[in-house]
């Protein structure tokens, strides 16, 4: 008989379950893992390097574009670290506005992740449940900012702008009927808060959906029970964060443990898992959507009664108005100045951290009193869970290989960055 020996194989990089541009290089005994080797770098970005050949002002965009579902909060962690060499306090409507639209983010994470999830493992409806809900939160991102994904909303010393009185509505059109017109804009009559009021009395209906479709479903749970197990032993070993880690039965979450902005002033709870498994760190992610939900509601009604400035009052951080930009010579040159050569931080070091939906996600600033950072790192979640890929996968089926990488919840700008 000829020997059977094992054999080498590609998974990616252009697969569409590899969720960016992941390769995986198997060994394979048959349809068993028995060796895992990702291999990243094709996606690189440089936005550390990026970052430091220009003023800290002009980098906000960037971290947009690291972890590119979860733009707000890269975003946080960022305008963090300025704030803490700054040694500025912002404004508390400014601090609700950002802990707001954390938790819109952390929803839209999740809506992403399930939809794709589901698509990987066999559940063809998730995905375009789940993006009928990411399409309204998208419109408040819009509204509030004037982008739909890469917002550059956050500021240093606050937010670019308040919340807008109106929403924007949908147009007539020979493609949908006045009673469709109608149904569409029901919602957008009033202002971004009321729309965001309206979606967050909404939404808990639609999760009870996503579960009704796959929390008891047998498919579903064969292929993500007892799949990808990682012990607490291990979670802690390998640095994980955020759903990975909680799923494995560590309640830590740094909305609780460390609080930032007004994460103290709300009311929320931290889902755990009992087993480590892709089941748990999903049922995890679901009851998620539900407490950013219950977060977004309180934050909601605080900005509803109370009215104040979202931007510290300094002008060597904020731009003039418009208006008088255009009219001033003195506002016009403050601009420019300001756009190009940004401001200049003290010598020193910080790190800012915040729950981003996939984890931990931190910014390590170190400045020389320059205008731009001498060294800025990124602590992306995303790639320490990438690490241990090898250890979940062993043993397993080459199918299960795709419901790890989906557990796993990696996109690769923050990875490759």
């Amino acid at each position: 008989m000829t020997e059977i020996r094992n054999y080498t194989m590609n998974f990616g990089p252009q697969h569409p379950a590899a969720h960016g541009v992941l390769r995986l290089v198997m060994e394979m005994d048959g349809e068993v893992v028995q060796r895992i080797d990702p291999h990243i770098g094709l996606l690189h970005r440089a936005t550390e390097k990026l970052a430091e050949s220009k003023p800290y002002n002009q980098s906000i965009g960037y971290m947009d574009r690291l972890d590119y579902v979860s733009m707000m909060c890269n975003e946080h962690a960022y305008v963090l670290a300025i704030e803490k060499l700054l040694e500025i306090t912002v404004p508390i409507r400014a601090q609700y506005i950002r802990v707001m639209f954390d938790e819109i983010t952390r929803i839209l994470n999740h809506l992403l992740w399930l939809g794709a999830h589901g698509l990987d493992i066999g559940a063809m409806s998730m995905f375009l449940y789940c993006f009928r809900e990411r399409e309204d939160l998208m419109d408040c991102y819009e509204a509030a900012s004037g982008a739909r994904m890469h917002a550059t909303y956050y500021r240093p010393g606050g937010v670019y702008r308040d919340l807008p009185d109106t929403m924007p509505k949908y147009e007539p059109s020979k493609h949908r009927s006045k009673r469709k017109l109608e149904e569409l804009n029901r919602h957008r009559q009033g202002s971004l808060l009321d729309f965001i009021e309206a979606f967050t009395d909404r939404f808990p209906k639609c999760v009870d959906d996503y579960e009704t479709l796959l929390t008891d479903n047998r498919i579903w749970k064969q292929r993500t029970v007892d799949i990808g197990v990682v012990s607490p032993e291990t979670c802690l070993k390998r640095g994980f964060t955020g759903p990975m880690l909680r799923g494995s039965g560590i309640a830590w979450d740094l909305r609780k443990k460390q609080p930032y902005e007004v994460y103290d002033k709300v009311n929320f709870d931290i889902p755990i898992g009992t087993n480590g498994d892709c089941y748990d760190r999903y049922l995890c992610r679901v009851e998620e959507m539900r407490q950013s939900n219950q977060i977004i509601r309180q934050c909601v009604q605080w900005l509803n009664d109370n009215p104040g400035p979202v931007m510290i009052d300094d002008a060597k951080l904020i731009a003039p108005r418009r208006e008088t930009m255009k009219l001033d010579m003195e506002s016009l040159i403050h601009h420019f100045k300001l756009f190009t050569e940004g401001y200049c931080l003290r010598e020193g070091e910080s790190y800012a951290a915040v729950e981003a939906p996939k984890g931990e996600f931190g910014i390590y600033l170190v400045s020389d009193g320059a205008n731009k950072p001498y060294r800025l790192k990124i602590r992306a979640p995303g790639f320490v869970h990438l690490s241990s890929l090898d250890e979940m996968c062993r043993g397993h089926m080459l199918a299960d290989v795709v419901a790890v990488i989906g557990t796993q919840d990696i996109v690769f700008g923050e990875i490759d960055r």
